[in-house]
């Protein structure tokens, strides 16, 4: 054994591998991302590692896996866990054999997700176990415990970390690589009546889960992370929590006294006999605690069974705030506040205000051009702009002003379905990234052609997962393990659907573009535009271009058009920042008077 200092989700991922994991899976997500990219850089021979399509295929393929013995890891955040459902609640009832865990990493704030969700809650709904570690060393812990846990009682476990957890960094006890436990898949075994799931089966199942779970409410009483910390007898008001949240608590419990605290790592099924003997002799508790109130709805719900009379304040009595994160400062004002002391000075000094940057596409993304060669073609026209989840959420901001509607990854394609099925004199749009095709957007073309939908499709292509780090996707051309294989076309793909008008052109020949968008949006069906231009993190810049000042006569058109960050005004001119500049050149074919040039070669 030995100290590394990792971050929370490269713990999770050599959590794993010392687990003896054989099948690792995912979609890219923030905050869940360096878990499979980890994993793939550690792993060994015996470990076989992808980005599949989407979380539902990864859940599938981890199930798979499992089915054959071996430990399977499948990765995602709490929105994946929504797509991911579906086999989700099936495989709860089928269980499983190797051991199979769920990383579901959870974003309370939020700070890159389009909700706030609690995979602790969707734990309770699905009857799935869920672990909740309170730091980096815990999720290492907790990732080799849960591939035990799943093994001895059949079912797929949440390991749901935090974002704070996932991305915060510590130094943490790991196992040497020799040390490593060693798990071989002994091979699927046929037998129809485990797993193969048919009504008739799935009322006992159903039984026995609910059975499971009871009995696992005292065998997690007795799990270690689930634990009482003492506190001053005299005090009889105590603290509950889990998660960071802990970390914040204990760090307050420092300076505002010794006050009972129970740490709640098995949020379902609930440590309830742990929960007694926290609440004997106590009578107010405070649940700190993020997202939904289930320890809070937990205790609650122990009081009444026991008999306990014991004031339990929270979420739900407005002593902890609803909605985002907690920070070590809100949580100890909160406890403070609760055990009536005086809240604690804070010794650091206050840093300075951030200054305000708003999100923004990069200088020279090529979906800038992408969206500003729709918005002139359709010019004066009455359309709808449907957007979806990726980097080019970020064309709803000013002055490009291109996401009328964002949803959910895919939701695109039905949203302008629906809205030109009443406004028949509107034209859509559906814009959608080029992983996100593979990932959701299938469907909704498949539906749009065979109804008999009228929109145009815009696919902004730029040859991998930005928003997320760059992961490889099927028309990307490579694996995650490192493996070059055949592209997926997506223009074979929409042809094979049956849409029969399909465009690409390069978004950064601006003319070329407003003219491909003008030729086929106004065709009847279904209809395509790839927009296909690298993602400049992926690209040698091209140059950098430079203002021609004697020329420039101030109109302020590349600064009102497009909204590129390297474009400003000094002195009445325009003026490009070569640090940002990519060469791009969408702003040279938008001067009036040809007042930008090239200056440099990269």
């Amino acid at each position: 054994m030995h100290t590394a200092f990792l971050m929370g989700n490269e713990a999770i991922a050599m959590g794993a591998l010392a687990a003896g994991v054989n099948l690792v899976c995912g979609y890219p997500g923030t905050p869940s991302t360096e878990v499979l990219e980890t994993v793939a850089k550690n792993r060994g021979d015996s470990v076989y590692v992808e980005w599949s399509v989407n979380e539902k295929t990864a859940m599938e393929v981890a199930a798979g896996a499992s089915y054959a013995g071996a430990r399977a890891l499948v990765t995602m955040k709490q929105m994946g866990l929504n797509v991911a459902s579906d086999p989700l609640m099936c495989l709860e009832y089928i269980g499983v054999k190797g051991g199979l865990v769920v990383l579901v990493a959870d974003d309370p704030g939020p700070i890159s997700s389009q909700t706030e969700q609690d995979t602790r809650s969707f734990a309770s709904f699905s009857k799935v176990p869920v672990f909740d570690p309170s730091s980096a060393q815990e999720a290492y812990d907790m990732m080799r415990e849960a591939f035990a846990f799943s093994e001895e009682y059949h079912t797929p476990v949440f390991l749901r970390p935090t974002t704070r957890v996932s991305h915060g960094y510590a130094s943490i006890r790991v196992l040497d690589a020799e040390e490593y436990e060693i798990h071989t898949p002994d091979g699927f075994v046929r037998d129809p009546a485990r797993w193969v799931i048919f009504p008739r089966f799935s009322f006992a199942s159903h039984r026995r889960i609910e059975e499971r779970n009871t009995a696992l409410s005292d065998v997690l009483s007795d799990y270690a992370p689930n634990r009482i910390e003492p506190g001053d007898p005299a005090c009889r008001k105590g603290i509950a929590t889990g998660g960071i949240s802990w970390t914040y608590v204990m760090e307050a419990r420092e300076k505002l006294g010794k006050c009972r605290v129970l740490k709640v790592a098995t949020p379902f099924p609930f440590p309830e006999k742990k929960a007694v003997e926290f609440l004997s002799g106590l009578d107010e508790v405070l649940c700190v605690e993020e997202l939904d109130p289930v320890i809070e709805r937990a205790l609650i719900y122990v009081c009444g069974k026991y008999g306990l009379s014991i004031r339990i304040l929270g979420k739900q009595t407005g002593h902890i705030p609803l909605s985002g994160e907690n920070t070590r400062d809100s949580v100890a004002a909160a406890a403070a506040a609760f055990l009536d002391l005086p809240l604690p000075a804070v010794s650091e000094s206050t840093p300075p205000p951030l200054p305000v940057r708003p999100p923004v596409l990069c200088a020279g993304c090529p979906h800038r051009a992408s969206f500003y060669a729709v918005k002139q073609a359709m010019k004066g026209r009455k359309t709808i702009f449907c957007g979806d989840i990726g980097c080019y959420t970020l064309g709803n901001a000013m002055p490009l002003d291109m996401v009328d509607t964002c949803l959910c990854m895919g939701a695109g394609l039905g949203i302008a379905q629906g809205i030109r099925h009443l406004e028949a004199d509107r034209t859509c749009f559906a814009f959608v990234g080029d992983s996100t095709f593979f990932a959701s957007a299938l469907p909704g073309v498949v539906n749009a052609v065979y109804n008999q939908a009228e929109f145009t499709l815009v696919v902004l292509d730029n040859s991998t997962t930005a928003m997320t780090g760059h992961q490889p996707h099927p028309g990307t051309g490579r694996t995650m393990m490192g493996e070059v294989v055949e592209k997926v076309s997506i223009e074979n793909v929409l042809r094979g659907i049956g849409v029969t008008e399909v465009v690409t052109v390069d978004p950064l020949d601006h003319a070329r573009a407003v003219e491909a968008v003008r030729g086929i949006a106004d065709l009847p069906g279904v209809k395509a535009v790839i927009f296909r231009s690298p993602c400049i993190a992926l690209s040698k810049p091209q140059g950098c271009l430079s203002v021609d000042a004697a020329k420039c006569i101030g109109c302020k058109k590349c600064i009102r058009e497009i909204g590129c960050p390297a474009l400003s005004i000094s002195g009445g001119k325009a003026v490009i920042d070569p640090a940002q500049c990519t060469g791009c050149g969408l702003c040279a074919q938008l001067c009036p008077v040809h007042a930008m040039e090239v200056s440099s070669r990269a």
